[in-house]
């Protein structure tokens, strides 16, 4: 049975959201690492991740139904 998440890209990352990204498949076991490159997103311009509003890393095992927030290095003032 095919598993979904809920994928939401910040910032600069936006540009790399799939068509749909409420209901992104996943294979369950998957890692948000696998989740980045399969969406393109250079590794290197990942810096916090969020699963269901929680601080995770990239080597976070998805099982289907998370909200996953990924954000880019943030700068400001």
């Amino acid at each position: 049975m095919e598993k979904h998440i809920e994928i939401k890209l910040f910032a600069t990352l936006s540009k790399f959201l799939p068509p749909d990204p409420d209901k992104f498949p996943i294979s369950p076991g998957i890692k948000v690492r696998d989740v980045i490159r399969e969406l393109k997103v250079p590794p290197e311009d990942v810096r916090i991740i969020f699963i269901n509003s929680v601080r995770k890393d990239i080597d976070t095992v998805l099982q289907g139904g998370e909200r996953v927030g990924i954000f880019p290095p943030l700068g400001g003032g």
